[in-house]
């Protein structure tokens, strides 16, 4: 019992997810330094439309967005939650600053070399741009971020990220969210809609091996934190989408039976022939799914801003 209290967090969910029937790892692992460096080449691929539709939303329609964050000229505290690169950002930034707009920008992100790039890119870019950055995930740090400051929030969830949790963590992130925000603050989430299932598995099977490597890393990082010993060319990506729930689940599956030993957890976990292993959940919405996310967590919706396609929305909501 002593042993697991000191556990690391990392260590805890691997414990709990391999020892699930099916096993499970959770994603929010996946985006260590090499991680998100990963991620950034998954972004940049053709197939992988989001970047492409929320990048369109905010270089077309970046002054829209602003009015209808800015109720006055009263200071204010933007919050992004898993901020990356702040590629799609920087468009909604460079624009803040050059109205002269007065807020504080504070970036949360669970990478250290990720939000250490972005205020570094950002002291270049914007050096009037006040920035307040935090590195950790972001549930344990909407816990930690004082959600009664008199300043209102302006909070940026984008990227669709809100599509890699369970129906469980959705509530549990939402229950945060509306508790840390006061009436009138607002929240822009961004949301991959449903549409083409062929142009959805293109995105996330992708030719490239990105996501491959993306998955396989996570394992990686298991053998370096964790002392253990996964041999990764054992194990090969797979990906389904079922267009009825809108759940798009990447999988490792083990391609032999092997026991794979972890030293930190001091214990061994077998795996069969073709077993998998759900490593990433990619949920896609709807309009209305959106809407009852909204009121059911003590927001209302102010805007839908759409790409051309229709393929993505960032939804514009403000607490009750």
């Amino acid at each position: 019992m002593e042993k697991q209290v000191q556990l690391t967090d990392l260590a805890r969910d691997t414990l709990k997810g391999l020892s699930a029937k099916p096993k499970y790892l959770l994603s929010k692992y996946l985006y260590d330094d090499k991680g998100s460096s990963i991620f950034q080449e998954i972004m940049h691929m053709p197939e992988y439309y989001l970047t492409d539709c929320e990048y369109e939303i905010f270089s077309e329609q970046k002054e829209e967005i602003i009015n209808a964050f800015i109720d006055n000229d009263k200071i204010f505290y933007l919050v992004e939650l898993g901020s990356g690169d702040g590629l799609k950002t920087k468009l909604l930034l460079e624009y803040l600053v050059e109205e002269l707009t007065n807020f504080i920008y504070i970036p949360v992100d669970i990478s250290s070399k990720a939000t250490q790039n972005l205020v570094d890119s950002l002291k270049t870019e914007l050096p009037d741009l006040k920035v307040k950055a935090n590195t950790g995930d972001y549930f344990q740090k909407l816990k930690n971020l004082n959600g009664h400051d008199s300043l209102q929030k302006i909070i940026l969830f984008l990227g669709s990220n809100i599509g890699n949790f369970s129906d469980e963590e959705i509530t549990e992130f939402l229950n945060q969210l509306s508790a840390y925000s006061n009436s009138g603050d607002k929240v822009l989430i961004g949301f991959d809609l449903k549409k083409l299932p062929k142009t959805i598995m293109d995105a996330y099977n992708d030719p490239h091996g990105f996501t491959c490597r993306f998955n396989l890393n996570h394992l990686t990082r298991i053998n370096r934190e964790l002392d253990a010993n996964f041999d990764v060319e054992q194990f090969e990506q797979h990906t389904e989408y079922n267009p009825l729930t809108g759940e798009v689940k990447s999988f490792l599956v083990s391609k032999t039976e092997q026991t794979i030993y972890i030293g930190a957890l001091e214990q061994s976990f077998n795996f069969k022939q073709w077993e998998p292993v759900c490593m990433e959940l990619s949920r896609k919405f709807d309009l209305i799914t959106i809407r009852e996310l909204a009121e059911s967590h003590g927001f209302s919706i102010i805007k839908n801003f759409t790409d051309s396609r229709g393929f993505f929305v960032d939804s514009l909501w403000e607490k009750s």
